[in-house]
């Protein structure tokens, strides 16, 4: 049975199975559109299922991605089976593409889906698609990307590089390489290596893709060119100018390569070089900086690259020589006379004869003689150039100094030209002998000349042996010329100047005489000096006569002194001259000269310009000396010192405080030194030029637009004065609608002060009377600032609410200019509150309100700011602490304290509480509850509480206080009574006991009817006016409220009711009932 059961279940899988490929050929079919052989259908009894083939399709090309007129080849087979047709299908229109007899597809690729179905050849049976072989086509044909290992620009021999070729996409490439545009066989490989590079390998490189059968090749990639050159080969440069040396001099080297990446190696006689302590290298430079023997040598380098491991070849070599000797410069003359004469010239001559490179420097002395530096220098000899001369010869950084040679220079010397007859100038027939010689020498011959011309020997000429005497035998007006000579020194071209000229005049007629008198004074004082003195033109060895008023005087010569003149020298004078022996010649009479003489002395006037008594700093002063007649030299005097001044005019052009004195004259004649009386004294008073006083008359000088700004200039408080104003020291300002001055300009008024009258003020004055100015005076900086000020209203502390008690302070900040007055509003009304701080020290909630402030000043006109803008202040009251007892009544007997419990009204935020004592704080941490203890309270001290916590308000108003009375009493007072009423009740119960048993019973009849003398706690509960018996004896006055379990179920004596704390008014306990019933018999406690 169960076997049927499996059957079944196997069938009705394989029908549903059938339905479900059923619906899905249906589907293909419909899709490929292709005709299908009709099955049969299913029956539902039947066990098998007919499927129909499908056929298996392989991409044989290897690659799903291909590039166009690219080829790829499909396979489409049917496992066991064969003599099939197929049909090849492209989606996504799924039409035929084709039909092929075997089972292979070769095309050109399309992008697309590829399937394929079969028909057998035979029974016309259909297959059921293939799977799908999807193909991609790229666009374009791809280039490849050609890298080389490395980048050097130029690569050097026996290194290594490696060309790599990529195509980045498909995949089954192999590579086809080029060098210059040929194929490189036996490398398809995506790197081409070259392990070792030779020069043939150079060339540009490039590289290509290919894959599949039909060879497809991708483009060709971007050439690389690789260049290869052989290593470079140093350059040594030797820096200093020769190789052959001294001791102590200095080499420098460089070995120059082509880059800087290459690490120079020296070498000196084909050994690698040891640097020592006289040697420094500096990357391709090595400096010898002291050379020695040991440093003689043949010299080169070579350079090893940084990075490749490439070894250039050996440079050029450099040979040095070192000399072991020192070398001596050799100084040699031409000519070699000793000494020469001024304007001749020597050269010398320096020179070292071993090695090159010398460069040599001429000393005079110890000085140099010249900048440049060759071996040879001339000379033009001068009197200076007179000393001895030497010569350094000098390379790099030593020197070496010559033997000095002795050079003397002297002048040459002028021939001295003299006169052997007494006279040049002479007259017609007299004979003339002149001499030219040349101080101590003798090698000298001598040229004459008259008028520039040279004389030669005639008959009236002759001359000497050398030249050296001129003789003219008889005078005549045609040899009346300059006569001169020079000299020549034997044996050298050296000539003298030209002597001093003599002139020789032949006169025409006789000489006239000339009556001079010095000084030519035409009036003289009694005293003076005067000399008479008798001229003749021409010629020479003349005597003189004198007369006075036609009578001869005794005197000779050609002078006539008379050394203190009186009134009797008044007269008319003349002279004549006479010369030679035997016949003298005799000249005409002079003209005459009168000689007045007056008796008294004179005295000068002086006076002054301007003639004023006070002059300034700077202004000019003239003062004039003038005396009658001629020949006055003047002399000033200040406060009796003489002063530096000989003319008649004395002139103080600049006039300073130094110049302040009182100022004489007096004259003395400039020939005689007769001096007159001293003038009569002017007083010269100088004064320093007030510098104005700037003031500001307003209270400020940084103002702000429409104020008015008010400045004045004062010269000494005087009217003396006008004044000139400038801003910025630019021209004068003028006056305008917004500048106004008043009379002199004593006073700028700027009425409505703007931007543009910013910067800075200064003034001048000026003289009303002269032309006498000022300096300016020091500056005033006006600031007017572009706008109102702007006031900035803080408040401190910055909360938006405060509570009652908090102190809180307003400052109105200006930060510009001064002279400020604060005023302070609240809603709109002004305070009467004064200053730029507002502090109110405990707020109140009538506070609360809108702050603001302003400011005013009062120049020529008041000024007010704006209001600042509004601070809000809003106030709350304080949060309110109170106290509550939380001893309850089962703890009286028990405990011997109180708990005291702080809260704060009507607020929910958390508080801690700190607690007083008397008005002092408890030093206990911060608690909601207190306990009080006798011990801690023995004088029944008022508690008060705070509460306290971190946000705002940080604290509460204080508690109203309370006073504890006596525990321990109260105590000892409850448990008495408490004892008392326990006892009494068991007397009284014990006495009814008693009472009952001793008692005779009565009659029913006769028995009252009994009274329950104790209610049941039941009955008790019942009565309202049930009184709780300890309530009459411990209750105080005033009891604290029932609780309200009290009052809900009647208990009398309550665990929760409060223990009661007595006031100070009532320290006894009462037993009030009626106080005790209004109470429920709790324990009342009293508020201070």
């Amino acid at each position: 049975m169960w076997l049927v059961r499996v059957v079944s279940v196997i069938y009705f899988t394989a029908v549903c199975a059938a339905q479900v490929t059923t619906d899905g050929s249906s589907s293909i079919t419909s899709v490929f559109d292709e005709p299908s052989t009709i099955l049969p259908p299913v029956s539902t009894e039947s066990t098998t299922v007919y499927q129909p083939l499908v056929p298996n399709l392989q991409l044989l090309s290897g690659w799903s991605d291909v590039f166009p007129t690219e080829k790829v080849e499909l396979d489409c087979s049917i496992p066991d089976s064969s003599d099939w047709t197929f049909t090849w299908y492209r989606t996504p229109n799924q039409n035929p593409i084709g039909t092929t007899p075997g089972t292979k597809l070769g095309t050109t690729a399309v992008s697309g889906s590829y399937f394929c179905k079969g028909q057998h050849k035979t029974s016309g049976e259909f297959t059921g698609p293939s799977n799908i072989v999807p193909l991609t086509v790229y666009a374009k044909v791809p280039k490849p990307t050609l890298t080389r290992s490395s980048h050097y620009d130029k690569m050097f021999p026996k290194e290594t590089v490696t060309f790599t070729c990529k195509v980045d996409v498909s995949s089954g490439w192999e590579y086809v390489w080029y060098h210059d545009g040929k194929e490189l066989q036996g490398s398809s490989s995506n790197t081409y290596p070259i392990v070792s590079i030779d020069h043939r390998h150079q060339g540009q490189y490039h590289c290509k893709g290919k894959r599949g059968n039909q060879q497809f090749l991708t483009e060709e990639s971007d050439t690389t060119t690789l260049q290869v050159s052989d290593p470079p080969i140093p350059s040594l440069i030797v820096l200093t100018p020769w190789l052959d040396v001294f001791e102590n001099e200095e080499v420098n080297f460089n070995c120059e390569v082509e880059s800087d990446d290459w690490t120079v190696t020296w070498y000196k006689d084909q050994q690698q070089l040891q640097v020592d302590m006289s040697m420094d290298r500096d990357e391709t430079y090595l400096n010898i900086t002291s050379v020695a023997q040991t440093h003689q040598g043949v010299y080169y380098c070579n350079a090893r690259h940084d990075y490749r491991k490439i070894i250039s070849g050996f440079s050029n070599v450099a040979n040095l020589t070192v000399y072991k000797k020192t070398p001596t410069p050799t100084v040699t003359r031409v000519p070699d006379f000793n000494p020469m004469y001024v304007g001749e010239t020597v050269s010398f001559t320096c020179k070292v004869y071993v090695s090159s490179g010398w460069e040599y420097e001429w000393y005079k002395d110890e000085k140099k003689v010249r900048q440049e530096t060759s071996e040879n220098i001339s000379i033009p000899l001068d009197l200076s150039d007179q000393g001895k001369y030497w010569c350094k010869a000098i390379r790099g950084g030593i020197t070496f100094n010559s033997e000095k040679k002795q050079q003397h220079v002297i002048e040459i010397p002028v021939p001295s030209l003299t006169l052997i007859t007494p006279w040049l100038d002479v007259f017609p027939g007299e004979g003339v002998k002149m001499g030219c010689a040349m101080q101590n020498s003798s090698d000298w011959t001598y040229t004459w000349y008259k008028g520039g011309q040279q004389i030669k020997a005639d008959s009236f000429v002759s001359f000497d042996s050398n030249g050296a005497t001129l003789s003219i035998s008889s005078a005549s007006v045609a040899r009346a010329q300059q006569f001169t000579c020079q000299g020549h020194l034997k044996g050298r071209s050296v000539n003298s100047m030209f002597s001093p000229g003599l002139t020789l005049k032949v006169h025409d007629e006789n000489p006239t005489v000339k009556l001079m008198q010095d000084p030519e004074y035409k009036v003289m004082f009694p005293g003076e000096s005067v000399s008479f003195s008798c001229h003749i033109n021409v010629s020479t060895g003349w005597e003189y006569l004198w007369y006075k008023d036609g009578s001869q005087l005794t005197a000779s010569g050609n002078k006539y002194p008379i050394s203190s003149v009186g009134t009797t020298d008044k007269g008319s004078y003349t002279c004549r001259a006479t010369r030679g022996s035997g016949p003298s010649f005799l000249t005409d009479f002079s003209q005459a000269r009168r000689l007045e003489v007056e008796g008294n002395k004179p005295k000068p006037s002086m006076t002054q310009q301007p003639d004023i008594d006070k002059v300034y700093v700077g202004e000019s002063v003239s003062f004039k000396c003038k005396v009658e007649h001629s020949g006055w030299r003047y002399h000033w005097y200040k406060d009796g010192r003489k002063l530096l001044i000989n003319d008649s005019s004395f002139n103080i052009h600049d006039a300073n405080l130094a110049d302040n004195g009182s100022y004489t004259c007096m004259a003395i004649r400039d020939k005689t030194t007769y001096n007159t009386e001293h003038s009569d004294g002017r007083i010269l008073r100088v004064s320093e030029i007030p510098v104005p006083a700037l003031k500001q008359e307003t209270p400020w000088l940084d103002v702000f637009p429409t104020e008015s700004v008010k400045l004045s200039c004062d010269m000494d408080g005087t009217s003396e004065w006008t004044y000139t104003w400038f801003k910025d020291r630019q021209p004068p300002i003028q006056a305008d609608d917004s500048v106004s001055f008043d009379s002199d300009k004593v006073t700028l008024t700027i009425k409505s002060a703007s931007a543009a009258h910013r910067g800075q003020y200064s003034c001048s004055a000026r003289l009303k009377s002269r032309s006498v100015t000022s300096s300016s005076s020091s500056q005033l900086t006006l600031d007017v600032y572009d706008s109102k000020p702007q006031l900035t209203l803080v408040q401190n502390p910055t909360h938006n609410v405060m509570h009652t008690g908090d102190s809180v302070s307003f400052s109105c900040q200006i930060n510009v200019s001064s002279g400020w007055k604060f005023v302070w509003h609240k809603d709109g009304r002004q305070l009467d509150v004064s200053g730029n701080n507002h502090t109110i020290a405990s707020v109140l909630r009538t506070n609360t309100g809108s702050y603001q402030c302003g400011v005013t000043r009062k120049g020529n006109s008041v000024f007010g700011s704006d209001l600042s803008k509004a601070a809000k202040l809003t106030v709350e009251e304080r949060p309110q602490a109170h106290i509550i007892l939380l001893t309850g009544w089962s703890e009286v007997f028990s405990t011997d304290s109180l708990v005291l419990k702080c809260g704060v009204q009507e607020s929910q935020d958390m508080w801690n509480y700190t607690w007083f004592k008397a008005g002092e704080r408890i030093d206990r941490p911060p608690s909601e509850k207190h306990t009080v203890t006798p011990q801690d309270d023995p004088e029944q001290s008022l508690y008060t509480c705070r509460g306290i916590r971190t946000g705002r308000p940080s604290y509460s108003t204080d508690s109203h206080s309370y006073k504890t009375k006596n525990l321990l009493l109260k105590r000892r007072v409850l448990l008495s009574i408490s004892g008392l009423i326990f006892f009494g009740i068991i007397a009284v119960l014990l006495g009814c006991i008693v009472l009952r048993v001793c008692r005779k019973p009565a009659d029913d009849a006769d028995r009252p009817e009994e009274t329950e003398l104790f209610l049941t706690m039941a009955q008790l509960k019942d009565r309202e006016d049930a009184p709780c018996p300890l309530a009459q004896y411990i209750t105080d006055a005033e009891l604290n409220a029932p609780s309200k379990e009290a009052d809900g179920n009647g208990t009398i004596c309550s665990e929760t009711t409060p223990l009661p704390i007595t006031s100070p008014e009532d320290p006894a306990v009462t037993s009030e009932s009626h106080d005790a019933t209004e109470n429920n018999g709790g324990l009342a406690s009293f508020k201070q």
